[in-house]
């Protein structure tokens, strides 16, 4: 049970840390005849003085082969792990499933099953409620932070095929005292507390750029092609998902609840997401700039990215309302993760046939200056693509993984400059002008361009 133990623990806060959840704030959860030794509810960062309150309205077990032994709730509750005490807990359980003898299971204050360690009899683990100090009418336990950390709010059972069921509420928040009267709860963590203003000032900029936009297409109303108003639709969907995070983390900071601004997050970001890899998906091919139509294999493509940003957005709701206590959370993470690289990857193959079928048109319809010019577009386009998925997928979450948890809302600054950069890098190369530089070209130009296109002729 040890070992068991020592991975829940370390895959859940591994995964809270890589995987975007919804912000902690007061939850109310249902388990059901859960038989999981180890349930992470909450991973919330405190600062001195901060609290942490469980409520649990009704609490029920049963082994799952009734008669066989009997079943003590004393071997069953919650704690509060820190950031850290986490390795030292994860050693303690590791040297427990190490040791033969049992002797690691007795240094770490074990208890439950022979073979095993408890985490609740840890001595680094806060204690707070243990099920058998719970009456039929409910009981509720609130412990004061007096280390600033990052903590985990974790429930262990410790007897293996004992399943709990159990209403559980969850309420942490930071006290913030000003001007020397009562203390203002936060309910968003330390790490956290900037979002509410850097969301709004991200929507406004947005905004801006939506606005210097509109303006730029009405003034080359005769340049301005389909694609640009999709663009635009972009610009529009992620400045309101981004207003939509902003009340979301407003209202959470200050009650606790997001007061229905999260659904409006999620259907905002949901047509967010599915424009701008529409976007992507129909500049690398070309439609609106180099042809009016599109051949049947980038219709493919958009009929697989499309449905795919559609169940990917699922998921994120799945993933950011039920929250790590739900058994098949870290299942529906790997499906999302698994999902969104497939789009990253869908998205390649359009500019890869553009780049393709520029090079092959270079060598017989006799205008290498332009086709140049167009390669050297799609070939840029296609690696800053490239580099923006690779550092909001990968980097960051890398990022995120060491960052202290004072400072995560330095992740979500990071995400919203590179996403900034990559549509005004988008917006600008693909802006509607006059005698676009991509599109038109001079005869003195032909020469010269010609010589570049047969040196570059083996890439991609």
């Amino acid at each position: 049970m040890g070992t068991s133990v020592a991975v829940a623990v370390a895959a859940a806060v591994l995964l809270l840390d890589l995987v975007p959840i919804a912000h902690a704030e007061i939850k109310t959860t249902a388990i059901v005849s859960d038989p999981r030794s180890i349930i992470l509810f909450e991973q919330f960062g405190f600062a001195s003085g901060g609290k942490a309150t469980v409520s649990i309205a009704r609490a029920a077990w049963q082994l799952r082969r009734p008669g066989s032994r009997a079943v003590d709730p004393n071997l069953m509750g919650f704690v509060l792990i820190s950031g850290a005490q986490f390795p030292k807990v994860n050693n303690q359980t590791e040297y427990s499933a190490a040791d033969p003898t049992g002797a690691g299971a007795a240094a770490g204050g074990g208890g439950g099953d022979s073979d095993g360690f408890c985490v609740l009899t840890s001595e680094y683990a806060l204690p707070m409620l243990r099920l058998n100090d719970v009456p039929p009418g409910g009981a509720s336990t609130t412990v004061t932070i007096d280390d600033a950390d990052e903590y985990a709010v974790v429930f262990s059972n410790c007897q293996d095929g004992v399943e709990v069921t159990m209403d559980v509420r969850t309420e942490l928040y930071n006290v913030v005292r000003r001007g020397g009267g009562d203390g203002i709860r936060d309910y968003l963590p330390v790490g956290l507390q900037p979002l509410p203003a850097i969301y709004a000032g991200v929507s406004a900029v947005y905004l801006a750029f939506l606005v210097g936009w509109a303006w730029a297409c009405s003034r080359r109303r005769d340049t301005s092609q389909r694609i640009h108003t999709v663009m635009g639709a972009l610009l529009l969907f992620k400045a309101l998902k981004m207003a939509c995070a902003a009340e979301d983390a407003w209202f959470v900071e200050r009650t606790g609840t997001p007061h229905g601004w999260d659904v409006a997050f999620y259907v905002f970001g949901f047509f967010k997401g599915v424009l701008l890899f529409t976007v992507i998906v129909l500049i690398g091919t070309g439609w609106s700039f180099l042809k009016p139509y599109l051949q049947e294999r980038e219709k493919s493509v958009l009929m697989v990215v499309i449905p795919l940003q559609v169940i990917e957005n699922l998921i994120l709701v799945v993933i950011g309302e039920t929250g790590p206590t739900g058994r098949d959370w870290v299942a529906w993470n790997q499906v999302f993760l698994l999902v969104d690289v497939i789009c990253c990857c869908a998205v390649f193959f359009p500019i890869i046939w553009s780049i393709r079928a520029l090079r092959e048109a270079s060598k017989t319809d006799g205008k290498a200056a332009r086709n140049l010019r167009k390669l050297t577009l799609f070939k840029r386009f296609y690696l800053v693509v490239v580099g923006y998925l690779y550092f909001t997928r990968i980097i960051v979450s890398a990022f995120l993984a060491v960052l202290n948890y004072k400072y995560q809302w330095g992740v979500n600054v990071a995400v919203e400059t590179a996403s900034l950069a990559f549509y005004v890098f988008v917006f600008y190369n693909f802006k509607p002008v006059e005698r676009n530089p991509y599109l038109y070209i001079g005869d003195e130009e032909e020469e010269a361009a010609g010589g570049e296109l047969e040196m570059d002729d083996g890439a991609f």
